[in-house]
């Protein structure tokens, strides 16, 4: 890894079965498993990649979304630079707790220029339950960034990261803080995916809403 590459901190909450881990594997190892197996506890992964010009080092922590794992949760808010929330568009009832997923962010997360971002996975589905307009109205009511993703096409996964990052850099205070501490937490656990080349979605640009 390089050293001298700012590290952002973000984090991937929502519940159970929404997708969290099929994005990061896609994003991070670019594949795709039908029949993975739900995060237990913590799962950790990092990204080398050049946003707008700067090297950055995007250290990715997916969260268990089942309720016996919460008192894990969060100590590992602290420190985050972004937030990525995921709810699945087949199932309303993940759209639904997106506001209790909110108030443990507004509990647990004390800077209030962290960045967040609403995300609908599993567009590639046909029974939706959720309407893109929908998301878009949840997300300007509280201020999020929203893009619609599938993680098994891979469509909207690479740009949701690049944005993410991107609106990170441009947030005055945010990146400064922390970055060294993850950069060295990052050396000690050694826990670090291959890198991948970036590559433009220019499919996705119109995904992006900015709110």
């Amino acid at each position: 890894m390089d050293p001298a590459a700012l590290t952002l901190k973000l984090l991937l909450v929502g519940d159970s079965a929404v997708g969290k881990s099929s994005l990061l594997l896609r994003f991070t190892g670019g594949g795709f498993e039908p029949q993975l197996k739900p995060t237990v506890g913590i799962d950790f992964k990092v990204k080398k990649m050049v946003v707008d010009g700067h090297a950055v080092q995007l250290a990715i922590w997916d969260t268990a979304g089942q309720e016996r794992f919460r008192t894990l949760t969060p100590s590992y808010y602290r420190g985050a630079q972004g937030v990525v929330l995921v709810y699945d568009v087949t199932r309303k009832e993940t759209f639904t707790g997106l506001e209790g997923w909110l108030k443990e962010l507004d509990t647990y997360i004390t800077k209030n220029n962290t960045v967040r971002m609403l995300v609908g996975n599993k567009t590639d589905k046909p029974d939706r339950e959720v309407e893109r307009k929908e998301g878009l109205q949840f997300a300007r009511k509280h201020s999020l960034l929203f893009i619609e993703t599938s993680a098994k096409t891979r469509d909207g996964v690479q740009y949701a990261f690049e944005e993410l990052a991107a609106k990170i850099l441009e947030t005055p205070g945010v990146c400064k803080k922390n970055a060294e501490k993850e950069r060295h937490k990052i050396r000690e656990m050694g826990k670090v995916s291959r890198p991948i080349p970036v590559q433009d979605n220019l499919d996705t640009l119109g995904n992006m809403e900015w709110i």
